[in-house]
């Protein structure tokens, strides 16, 4: 298999219709877009959760309620789940890499853009502009590795790449927790974005052109629509969507009032402290790694399975008292979502006939509505009954999903 960036332009321009031409382990071509692919989950991450630790001084500057500042991360996500479903149609015309390339420069700039809003309307408008750009990144990456990866490894570099988003989010978070403690929270978003510019910079010098993707140029509605139909028609697939909105919505949920709890009496956590317990996030990068390759050798729908069930057992470990278990707790969490995330993102791809983009699409969309909708929704429970609340909602969630993986394992066994 070649190996240089001059010949896998040639194995991708010169590839005889309807024959793979996989990127295998051992290879330099596999080894570069693994790493271009961790670097663009690293920058999307980063640039869209960095504004989480904010949030309680975006409540106080702004004098809005903790469910009004987490607007300036649901609106993000929201606008980005909207976005990804046209990415999808988008990226079969322009291709996977130069729309992946152009979102990860159109966010970061915007992100640059944010720490210069004088108001907090013009602030929420950057970031839901934000969601719009990042659209071409999670759901087209997810394609791009499908098609281009062997079978056989997939779900190994499907957790290097979600170990990526793990890496990213942690980063975004810790960085902007401690920049904000330091410079105030205006220097701190600059100079996330001047990070997420730089890696945008190496994903593109890094990632292969694509071999397996073919072109269709000019829009066809009714060709995506039939795609997008055609995967909800798997009787599997649909739960693994559902199981993406529950399971993403329960972690967004804790995350994004955690910090509340957190930064009030008896904790009183400063932003430096606030934001080191996001280095938890290591345990999701090693966790969707892990994660993947089990799923590989021991079964998808069993690893998915016990990853959702430490989700659950890290979201009611937050219920406790005391400092360390809270952040234990937390950890457990993070843990377990990132395995569930991994092993359910590939096994999107692997139970998708075709189109393996529009399902990642559908997938990623569920993925950012939770995140979006039940995210904000927790902040009224939060309001009224405080954090026992945001906990059960959690739990219910979670139990949805853990039901949802056990039917999509029973669909997809008929289907084998």
């Amino acid at each position: 298999m070649p190996t240089s960036a001059h010949a896998v332009k040639t194995a991708e321009t010169s590839a005889i219709p309807g024959q793979k031409h996989y990127l295998t382990r051992g290879t330099g071509a596999y080894r570069r877009a693994s790493l271009a692919l961790f670097l663009s989950g690293f920058s999307t991450f980063s640039l869209l959760y960095c504004v989480q630790p904010l949030l309680p001084i975006f409540s106080q500057q702004f004098s809005v309620s903790p469910a009004e500042s987490s607007l300036s991360l649901s609106l993000s996500t929201g606008f980005l789940a909207v976005a990804i479903v046209c990415a999808a149609a988008v990226s079969e015309g322009l291709g996977r890499r130069s729309l992946m390339s152009i979102s990860l420069v159109g966010a970061a700039l915007l992100t640059i853009a944010t720490a210069f809003a004088p108001n907090w309307h013009l602030l929420l408008v950057i970031r839901a502009l934000q969601g719009l750009v990042l659209g071409g990144v999670p759901a087209v990456a997810m394609a791009y590795l499908a098609e281009e990866i062997d079978p056989r490894g997939l779900g190994a570099t499907m957790g290097f790449y979600v170990g990526g988003t793990a890496f990213g989010g942690m980063s975004g978070r810790v960085l902007t927790g401690v920049f904000a403690e330091y410079l105030t929270w205006r220097p701190a978003l600059f100079l996330i974005g001047a990070i997420g510019l730089a890696a945008a910079i190496g994903f593109i010098a890094l990632l292969p052109p694509s071999r397996n993707f073919i072109r269709r140029p000019g829009f066809d509605p009714r060709f995506h629509l039939r795609a997008w139909l055609g995967h909800l028609k798997n009787p599997a697939l649909p739960l693994l969507f559902a199981i993406a909105f529950l399971a993403m919505g329960s972690f967004v949920t804790i995350y994004n009032y955690a910090g509340f709890r957190l930064v009030a009496p008896p904790y009183d956590l400063n932003q430096t402290e606030l934001g080191l317990i996001f280095t938890v996030y290591l345990f999701g990068i090693g966790a969707s790694s892990i994660g993947g390759l089990l799923g590989d050798r021991i079964g998808h729908f069993s690893v998915l399975l016990f990853g959702l069930a430490l989700t659950a057992a890290g979201s009611a470990l937050t219920l406790a008292a005391s400092l360390p278990a809270i952040i234990l707790g937390i950890t457990v969490l993070t843990t377990g979502f990132f395995m569930s995330h991994s092993i359910a993102s590939g096994l999107v791809g692997k139970l998708a006939h075709g189109t393996k983009g529009h399902a990642s699409s559908l997938y990623m969309l569920a993925y950012y509505v939770g995140s979006s909708l039940m995210g904000s929704a927790g902040g009224w429970f939060f309001a009224v009954e405080g954090w026992a609340a945001v906990v059960i909602f959690t739990l219910a969630m979670l139990a949805l999903a853990f039901a949802s993986a056990c039917f999509a394992q029973q669909f997809a066994r008929r289907k084998a």
